[in-house]
Order: C-alpha cells, then structure tokens, then sequence
C-alpha cells in the first residue's frame, strides 16, 4: 500500500488499537493533523498547552496500562513538551510522544520553528527516533510501540520533518521487532528465586518493599497472595499505592520522607528486605548507608541496571515482577507464616505508639481531613491525581485506595501543574470513574488552562482545590529549616477561583465547612461537570511525619501527642 508518511502514523496508531490521542497541531505537523481529520478510528483531544498532552497522555497511561499517545509540532511545541517527556521517563510511563519537525533541508539552518529535538529528548526519554524517509515509519513506530511498553517501560519520541510526512511510500505494518541491543528479560533465574526463597523462610523479621514497578507490570494481585500466604508485612513506595487494599493487615503503611512510623521503623529493623519493583529512590531510603543497614536484600526489578545501584543485593532477580512473583508463589510452602508472629506484634506496637493521624481544628478544616472525607463518600468509585506539594503528601497518606492504578501522581520529576491534565487524561480513559484531581492554590494555577479542554471535551474532572494562601511544602521547609524566613512562598494575591472555573464554563465552589464540603462534591458528582472546589484550610499545617533530607529514617519528626482525632 502505497500511502504518504501522514497517512502512515494514522495507520499505525489504528493497527495499535490506540483509541485516544492528545495533542496541539502547528505548522510541521500540520500534515498528519489533516489526516486525524479525515479518520474516525480514535478521538483527538485538544489540550491548550503541549506539556498539558504528554500530562494528559500520562495520565491516561497509568489509569489504563496502555501506551499513551501525545502529537505536537516543532520548536516551542516540543519544549514545551519536554517536562511532561521528563516527568514520564523517571516515573517509567509508557508513551509514544510524536513531534513534527521542519523539513529534511532546513534542519541546522536556525530555521523558523527549529530546535534539535532528538538532542534534547535524548537524556529523558527510553528511546528516540528522527525519521529520514517515509519508508522508515511504520517499522520506527512499531518499534517506538514496543519499546515503550516492554521491558520497564518508558517514553519514546519520534521526531517526523514535515517532507516526510508528505512522502509517498510503502506502508507494511506486518513486521516482526527484531532489536539486537534491547531484548528485556523477563523471566527471573530459578535458582536466584530458590535462594531467595529460602532465605525468606530462615529470616526472623522479612518485610516486603513494594514498588511502582509491581504497578506497571500489572502484579498487584500476584504480589496480594504472596502477601497473604508469607503472612509477611509490607510497606509501600509513593508509586506503589493501592497494590495493596488500605485496610490489609498487613499492610504497614507508605515509607519514606513522609512514611508512617510503623513503616519507616518496619525498614528500620528489618533483617531482610524483600524488594519488589522499586528502586530505592532517595526519598524513600533517607540516608543511604542507615536504611535497613542489618538487612539482607532480596532485589527483583525488569531493570538491570537498577539492581545493586544504590543497595547491594544479597539476591538480585532480573524479570518482570509478575513472572518473578508467580514463580515465587511455586514455592511458597517452603515459608511458615507463623514465624513473623512476633515480627507482625512488633510492628503493631509502632502503628500504636504513633500511629498516622492529625489534629482537629474546630475553625479552619484540616486537608487530611478533606481527603478522608472524599475517600469516604466514594472510594473505589473514584481514580485519584494529584499535583505536587503537601496536598500530595497527604492524599498519599490519607485516601483509601482499594487497587492498582487508582492513584495517578507524579513521582520522581515532582512536576506541578501534572495534577489536571493528568486527571483528564485518567477520565478519558476511564470514564466509568469519577475523575479527582487534588491540587494546591499554587499547582492550579500551572495548568489551568485544561479548564477549557476539560469542558470542551466534556471530562468532567473534578478539581479539589486545598488553598492555604501558601506553596505549602516550600513554606513547610521555610518554616522547619530555615527560621521561618518564607521567601517568596506567601500566596495570598490568588484569583476568585469559583469565576476561574464559571469564565471557562465550569462550576465553582467555595468552601469552610464539613457540611459545606459534604454539600460541594455531592453537586459536583451530581452536576457531572468541570468543577473546582476551593477549600480553605489551615494555612500553616505541616506534612507529618518527615524524615529531614538526608536524615535516617528512624528519626522522624514526629505529630506531637495531643487529642488527636
């Protein structure tokens, strides 16, 4: 078939069952927008700024496990598409981000709309292609396809010149990947696994490390039963809420910076760390050489290049986490759940020492409090996004999630402004759940945009707003670290973020009370509609407990003892 290299990227975003795209059309990429519009296979969504795509692609790509797909055009359309590139390599989001470029004869000539995209994208992206000849393309997308959702997964670009896509040439989409350097390992080593196993049923004190990685690899429910049949505790990475369900026995709580007591003690005193899909991330460790220091470490990752990086593994398994744990519970009966007996009383006796709480307030509403609220009046109903700040924190703290992929956040990057355009991407692709994006007076404000996307395309998102006149978290270090000096962290010249959302076509609410609130996301539920509901809480409350950066994680400042709720 012989088709122009626009019509080819339509042709291959069809034959990978991609159902939903999202993007900003410009001149160089001009040609394949003519083609969207001529096809009815999948929707285009129409973000208004190009960072807001790759957000909104990631989003739809955690929520779902499918590949994401974002199309921009060259120059600023691809810097500004950078963040959101960046923000998917480290938190490993599969996507297929496709940029237009100007044409073969202008590339290095300063040309209107230039930039060297594929030297940018080089260091924060998994792979990257320019495309040469229209003949290259459908192999270059199929790949950029496997690429970006095998092995650990990861974002991949492919930068088109706009010739290019205008060439006619051969389109064969039946073609075998055959890449000789990249051939990820999914299987573990069967006697690394029996080691590991044996070394489970002799320890005194194992604890499960569970990674966004189990996430990824669609493992959450493998990694449930081997849970449940070692009867071993385990602790949870940011990235890796809701492998287990909030009110498992044995689930200890998140670990890191701002983990639970139990759980950074459980890593504490640990004499082997079982270590699934997760990669030891600063913020999770603390000070590296104190983390689990008396612990062997069993290590299994997709990645090679993540095992022993930063924490020798006694036992490294190179495969995917879900074969790894399957051939794992194979063996299972070689472990005595009955052993950790004493192990599980322990680690309840530091959930009750200091157990995550907060503190009532009888004038402003507390953001912890917020977050239950929500969790409670819908839970599994609702997939939860997040932007970045002590809102964050908190929502991974406090929300009950029940499953895998019901928390959508950014992780390693920590991007402000990923929170809306994230939850519209989750929305659409899912739209049997009720789309929350929990976000600050100062992340909103990064994207807020997507309020016109959002209500153009209907994806009612619904945006809850925890405003303490602060860029919280910055304000928290300020006020902890730094004499209270809160250098240029004061937000109290916002806009009326009710006539925000009303100007772009939404609903606004304000609120300060428990009933108020109650009252706000029942109407927004109802309404079915873009929503923010702004909430004024306490301005100065902190995120506790926190592990000091580059502190030891069994020195936490700790939520002094008072009534507590």
């Amino acid at each position: 078939m012989q088709i122009s290299g626009a019509q080819m990227v339509i042709e291959a975003l069809i034959a990978e069952g991609v159902d939903t795209v999202f993007g900003y059309p410009g001149g160089a990429i001009m040609n394949v927008y003519d083609e969207i519009y001529k096809q009815n296979k999948f929707q285009h969504i129409l973000n208004r700024h190009e960072q807001a795509s790759v957000h909104a692609a990631e989003g739809y790509a955690k929520a779902t496990g499918k590949v994401g797909v974002a199309m921009i055009t060259s120059g600023p359309g691809f810097t500004n598409a950078v963040t959101g590139l960046a923000d998917a390599y480290m938190d490993s989001v599969p996507l297929v981000v496709i940029s237009g470029q100007v044409p073969m004869s202008l590339i290095g000539t300063d040309a209107f709309q230039e930039i060297d995209a594929v030297g940018i994208s080089r260091s924060c992206t998994k792979h990257n292609y320019l495309v040469t000849d229209a003949a290259d393309l459908p192999r270059i997308l199929k790949e950029a396809f496997y690429i970006a959702a095998s092995g650990r997964p990861g974002p991949v670009h492919v930068d088109i010149p706009k010739d290019v896509t205008a060439q006619i040439a051969e389109f064969n989409y039946d073609i075998d990947i055959n890449l000789e350097t990249y051939k990820p390992h999914t299987k573990g080593n069967p006697r690394q696994i029996k080691k590991a196993m044996e070394a489970i049923a002799k320890a005194k004190r194992p604890l499960f490390y569970l990674g966004g990685g189990i996430i990824n690899a669609n493992a959450a429910y493998e990694v449930r039963e081997l849970v449940h049949k070692t009867g071993i505790p385990a602790v949870e990475t940011f990235m890796a809420r809701g492998t287990l369900s909030h009110d498992d026995d044995l689930l200890v709580g998140m670990l890191g910076m701002h983990g639970s007591y139990a759980a950074n003690m459980a890593a504490s005193e640990t004499d082997l760390l079982i270590a699934l899909g997760a990669r030891f991330d600063d913020r999770v460790t603390g000070k590296l050489s104190e983390f689990a220091k008396n612990a062997g470490v069993i290590h299994v990752d997709i990645d090679p290049a993540s095992i022993s990086k930063l924490v020798n593994a006694d036992f490294p398994i190179v495969g995917d986490v879900k074969n790894v744990v399957e051939d794992m519970l194979t063996q299972v009966d070689i472990v005595d759940a009955d052993n950790y007996e004493s192990w599980r009383e322990t680690i309840n006796n530091f959930n009750e020492l200091h157990p995550l709480t907060y503190h009532e307030d009888s004038e402003r509403l507390k953001p912890q409090w917020v977050i239950e609220r929500v969790g409670k009046l819908l839970g599994d109903d609702a997939n939860i996004s997040t932007d970045v700040g002590q809102h964050q924190m908190w929502a991974a703290q406090f929300y009950p999630f029940n499953r895998p992929r019901q928390f959508i956040s950014s992780g390693g990057l920590g991007t402000m402004g990923f929170g809306f355009p994230a939850a519209i991407g989750v929305k659409a692709g899912t739209p049997q759940k009720i789309s929350i994006n929990f976000t600050g007076d100062g992340s909103i404000l990064m994207n807020v945009q997507e309020l016109m996307t959002a209500v153009e395309k209907k994806l009612p998102v619904i945006n809850i707003i925890l405003n303490n006149n602060f860029l919280g978290m910055v304000r928290q270090w300020q006020t902890l670290f730094y004499d209270k000096r809160h250098s240029e962290t004061d937000l109290s010249v916002q806009p009326d973020f009710v006539k925000l959302s009303e100007a772009f076509g939404g609903i606004g609410y304000r609120v300060r009370t428990k009933e108020e609130f109650d009252a706000a996301l029942k109407d927004a539920v109802e309404k079915n509609v873009v929503a923010f509901i702004e909430v004024i809480v306490e301005r100065f409350e902190n995120v506790l407990p926190m592990v000091p950066a580059g502190g030891s994680l069994f020195n936490m400042m700790l939520l002094e003892k008072k009534e507590s709720k």
